[in-house]
This record gives structure tokens, sequence and C-alpha cells, in this order.
């Protein structure tokens, strides 16, 4: 699958896995695993990692924005106006175009606040910014957010770092029939056959971050998401076999060399 490109806007990746850069022990552990799971996108939290203070340690001398893409994400944002204050800086720090998006409700579920995320990506958009976004897993919510503009749409598999999979693979596979952005599963995966099932859907990629870098062994981790990832992808490609009610015997019943 080395021609399997995924388009996200203007850019153009070979991995459909999307790493995070929160949650980890340290930097050295973020990079480590960032490398093993050969992602070439990585989320940053604007809000609460540093990358603009020289002074302090700074995730961007373990990421090297040369190889990888920075995707500076609003975590910790709980209106439209603090994200796309957020996302200015952002682009004025560090030139990022790309950003993910993403809105918070509360602090206990951590679902989107859907009408602070449409108003956020209006104007985001407006402003030439390439706009992922995060939000619920409606198909009605996903085509509204498309028809803003936004590059990708990023529903929620479960709550943010659960680890619980996917809640609702039929409303992932609607979305992803009814659009023509890249879906990207965000939230929910905790295991490396929560991701191959997303992909398994359909899904144009996936979003980890918590299952990584809580496991006890986070490259061991990244690599098996990586591999889940293109697993799921190439199944998807291939169609896979129909369900059938009864079983359907492997070999063939006609022909047979004696009765």
């Amino acid at each position: 699958m080395s021609d399997d490109i995924l388009k996200v806007g203007t850019y153009e990746f070979k991995s459909r896995l999307i790493v995070g850069s929160g949650k980890y022990k340290d930097f050295q552990t973020t990079k480590d695993a960032t490398e093993a799971s050969e992602a070439e996108m990585i989320t940053v939290a604007v809000r609460r990692v540093n990358i603009t203070d020289p002074g302090k340690e700074n995730l961007l001398e373990y990421i090297d924005p040369k190889k990888y893409t920075i995707l500076p994400n609003t975590a910790g944002c709980f209106n439209a106006e603090d994200a796309v204050r957020t996302l200015r800086l952002a682009r004025e720090a560090g030139g990022w175009n790309l950003v993910k998006l993403e809105v918070l409700g509360d602090t206990q579920t951590l679902y989107p606040n859907v009408v602070e995320t449409i108003k956020a990506a209006e104007t985001l958009v407006a402003e030439g910014f390439e706009v992922m976004v995060y939000t619920n897993d409606d198909p009605i919510v996903a085509t509204r957010l498309e028809e803003v503009g936004c590059v990708a749409v990023m529903p929620l598999g479960n709550p943010i770092g659960s680890g619980r999979g996917l809640a609702n693979p039929f409303n992932i596979r609607v979305i992803k029939e009814r659009a023509k952005v890249p879906i990207v599963v965000d939230a929910g995966i905790g295991t490396a056959s929560d991701a191959a099932k997303a992909m398994e859907l359909g899904a144009d990629a996936v979003l980890i971050n918590t299952a990584i870098a809580e496991a006890q062994d986070e490259c061991g981790m990244a690599r098996a998401m990586r591999d889940a990832v293109r697993a799921g992808r190439g199944a998807y490609l291939s169609g896979r076999m129909p369900k059938r009610a009864f079983a359907s015997a492997s070999s063939p019943t006609d022909g047979y060399f004696w009765d």
C-alpha cells in the first residue's frame, strides 16, 4: 500500500496513525514512542506543552518539526474565543497553519461543545487555517463541520482518555460514507484491536495518545498501533467477506473425485 496516501488539506502523509504528545513521563519517552509509531503527524497542546520558551525544556528539542508535522491543538479550551486565540498564537509562534480544533463542554466528560466548535471553525476557516476538528459521533454535525470548510472531521470513538474503544461503530461508518473529507477517529482507542476496527470501518486515520502514553511499554504499544492501523486499512481496502447466518463449506461441494 505504498501509494495509499492520506491527503489532509494541502498536506500528504504515508502514515494513517496520528499520535499525541501528552501524558508521557518525559519528553525522551515521547520521542522514542513517536519514532516507534512511524507516525508523521503529532498533536501538541499549545496551552499545556512548552514549544515557545527557549529557556525551558522544549518539546521541539525532541520532536523535530522538519521530520514531523506538528499539529497544534486547543486542548483545555471551553469556548470558541479561547480556541481561536490559542491557534492564532500557535500560527504566530511557529507558522503552523494545519491545526486541530477542540472545544470541550466540561471537565468531566470532555465531550465537545458542538455549538462553540462550529463557531470557532467558521472563524478559523475564514482566516485561512486548515482545520482538523474534534467532534461527537453525530453524522449531522460531521456534515455541518465539513460544510464549514474543515479539512478533516474527527469524531470521538469514546470519551478522551477512556480507552473503551468504539461506542458507536455504526455512526462512524455513516459519517465516513457521507464525507468528502478525511474522517479521523479521535479519542477512546484503548488497544490495537480498537485501532484496527476503526480502520476496518473505513476511517481514514486514527489519533492515539493515552493508549500509548499510559501503556507499560510505550514503544511496544506504539508499534502495535502502527501495525493495527496498517492491517485495518488493508482489510478495508481488500473488502471483507459477507457475514452469513449459516455455515458455508470452505471446500467446493461439486466435482468430487468420488461419491
